[in-house]
């Protein structure tokens, strides 16, 4: 089981990083602060000095075809906003 399954990249958190060293992740529902932090220190060679988090819960849609009204619902998930320590930072473009 993997705890982080990506990172965010949005304008809103390319801003946060450069100015508060904070960076967004999308992780296993599941998970605690704890295992988050030893997951993105373990994956990023950083240090973790805070771990915000946040579970979104999925939002019902509907549209209208020629078939009639299909129903659903979007994906619960869990959102990490995790603080690194001192002058470390992640660069998510370097794999590219």
């Amino acid at each position: 089981m993997s705890i982080l399954i990506k990172p965010i990249v949005t304008e809103k958190m390319t801003v946060l990083g450069e100015k508060l060293n904070r960076y967004g992740f999308i992780v296993d529902r599941d998970a605690n602060k704890i295992q988050i932090k030893a997951a993105v220190e373990q994956a990023y060679n950083v240090t973790v000095a805070d771990v915000n988090t946040i579970n979104y819960h999925g939002k019902k849609k509907s549209r209208f075809t020629k078939a009639g009204v299909l129903k659903g619902r979007t994906n619960h998930f869990k959102k990490a906003i995790v603080t690194l320590a001192g002058e470390d930072k992640i660069d998510f473009y370097s794999n590219i």
